[in-house]
C-alpha cells in the first residue's frame, strides 16, 4: 500500500500557434488517499477515514473497485472484498459512510431461533437480538462486541450453521467462519461477502484482485481405450471457487498400473497456463494388455491443494 497525501497529475498540452499551455490537474490533488499494490485502486478521504478507524484489512479486505456513483442506488459507492462501502451525504455525522446490507441483499435468511434456543436468562455469553429473531454467542459475539457491533456487522441473520467444512454465521452484512487451525484469537474470520456480491451482480471488476481461496481440479485423457503401444497425454485443468481458470498451479501426477505388481511412475506436469491446463505426456510401453491405468493428479498453489483422478484401458 501506499499513501499518497497529495497526488498531482499534470497534463500539459503545447497548442504550437499560440504558444499556450493547458493543465489538468487530478481529483487527487486534493484528496487524501491510500492506493493498495495488491488490487490497483485507490480509497479516498471519507472512504479511507472509515477504513482506518473501523478495522483496516482484517474488516474490508482490499478494495475490489474505486469509488464510483452507482445509478441504481443513487449513492457514492467503493466494493471491498468484504463489504460496500455507501456516502450518505444527507446524514448526519459520524454515519455518512455505511456498509451495505450485503448478506442481506444476497438473500440470505433463515428461520428465527426457537424459544428453546433464546436465553431465558441474562448470560454474558449468549445474546438475544429480538430485531431479527436470532442468538450470537461466545467466540462469535465476542467478535461482534470487538470489533464493531451492529454499525459493521448488522444483526444477525442466521443461527450457528455448519457449511463448506466450518461453523459459520450469517449477519446482515458479514458471514462469520470459526477457523479451530488458526491461533487463539484469530480464529474468527469475515468471509468474503464483497466478492460474493460483484460476482452475482457482474459488476466489473479485475478477476485478478479475487482471492484464492479454492482450487478444482479436474483430470482427463485424449484416449480412453488405446493400443498396446504408444503415447498417452493427461490433461487438468485447474479453476478457483468461482470457476475462473488458475494460472500458475503446480500439478504433479504418479500413474499406477498391476503388471503382476503395483507399478508406479511420475507424471511431470509443470504449472497450468493463463488457461489453467497443463498436461503430461508418457509412454505406456511395457503395460500388459487388458490392464486399467490410473492417473492420479495433485494441484497446489498459496497453501491450497486439490487432488484428482482419471484412467484408461489398454487393449490388444
Amino acid at each position: 500500500m501506499k499513501r499518497i497525501g497529495s497526488l498531482l497529475v499534470i497534463v500539459i498540452v503545447g497548442v504550437a500557434l499560440l504558444g499556450w499551455v493547458i493543465i489538468s490537474v487530478s481529483r487527487a490533488q486534493t484528496q487524501n488517499c491510500e492506493f493498495f499494490d495488491e488490487s490497483g485502486h485507490y480509497v479516498c478521504d471519507e472512504f479511507l477515514a472509515f477504513y482506518i478507524e473501523r478495522g483496516g484489512l482484517e474488516i474490508f479486505g482490499y478494495p475490489l473497485t474505486e469509488a464510483y456513483e452507482d445509478p441504481q442506488l443513487g449513492l457514492r459507492v467503493q466494493y471491498f472484498q468484504r463489504a460496500r462501502m455507501e456516502w450518505h451525504p444527507d446524514n448526519e455525522m459520524p454515519h455518512k459512510v455505511q456498509l451495505g446490507l450485503l448478506v442481506d441483499e444476497l438473500g440470505y435468511d433463515y428461520p428465527r431461533a426457537s424459544l428453546e434456543e433464546i436465553p431465558a436468562v441474562p448470560d454474558p455469553n449468549r445474546q438475544y437480538f429480538p430485531v431479527t429473531g436470532h442468538v450470537v454467542a461466545y467466540a462469535f459475539l465476542d467478535y461482534f462486541r470487538e470489533k464493531g457491533g451492529v454499525d459493521i456487522f448488522g444483526y444477525p441473520r442466521s443461527e450457528l450453521l455448519y457449511e463448506d467444512g466450518y461453523y459459520v454465521q450469517y449477519f446482515q452484512r458479514a458471514r462469520m467462519e470459526w477457523h479451530p487451525e488458526d491461533a487463539v484469537g484469530m480464529q474468527v474470520r469475515l468471509t468474503n461477502v464483497g466478492e460474493i456480491y460483484v460476482r452475482r451482480h457482474d459488476i466489473n471488476i479485475d478477476p485478478l484482485i479475487i482471492e484464492l481461496r479454492q482450487l478444482n481440479a479436474t483430470a482427463s485423457v485424449r484416449h480412453v481405450v488405446v493400443e498396446q503401444r504408444g503415447m498417452q497425454t493427461v490433461f487438468v485443468y485447474i479453476v478457483d471457487q468461482y470457476e475462473n481458470p488458475v494460472e500458475g498451479v503446480d500439478v504433479e501426477g504418479v500413474i499406477r498400473y498391476h503388471n503382476g505388481e503395483l507399478v508406479e511412475q511420475a507424471c511431470s506436469f509443470g504449472r497450468t497456463d493463463a488457461r489453467g491446463f497443463a498436461q503430461c505426456d508418457f509412454d505406456f510401453a511395457g503395460v500388459r494388455p487388458g490392464r486399467k491405468v490410473l492417473i492420479d493428479v495433485t494441484a497446489r498453489r498459496d497453501g491450497l491443494t486439490d487432488m484428482a483422478q482419471t484412467f484408461f484401458f489398454l487393449w490388444w
